[in-house]
């Protein structure tokens, strides 16, 4: 008996490797999934305020100055403030430039309503 659990025993330890090595494979990748998500989430947000807080600085400046001069500025100021979030997100200017458009209208149609 003592011989075929001798025998047994290394097939059996290799089994069992190979499935904690696995579980822990399978939770390194959920784990990565989601905090890049939430990682991906908190650079989207610090973007989205860059812009909003470039739009109204524009606006406190101003209220006179042309949609593109604030659009413009407002994609500046996101570009010096939050860097990181911009490399990881890898928006072009012209999405830049659209999602600071959308936020002008926000501040702007809620002045008008």
């Amino acid at each position: 008996m003592n011989d075929i659990l001798q025998e047994l025993l290394p097939v059996a330890l290799s089994g069992l490797s190979v499935l904690l090595t696995a579980l822990i494979g399978s939770a390194a990748h959920t784990a990565k999934r989601r905090w890049g998500l939430d990682i991906e989430a908190r650079h989207r947000d610090a973007l989205h305020s860059a812009l909003m807080s470039g739009i109204r600085a524009g606006l406190e400046r101003g209220p006179n100055e042309a949609a593109e001069v604030l659009i413009r500025e407002a994609v500046d100021h996101a570009k010096a403030s939050v860097p990181d979030a911009i490399l990881r997100l890898g928006p072009n200017d012209h999405v830049l430039q659209n999602l600071a458009r959308s936020k002008l209208a926000s501040v702007v149609g809620g002045l008008i309503h």
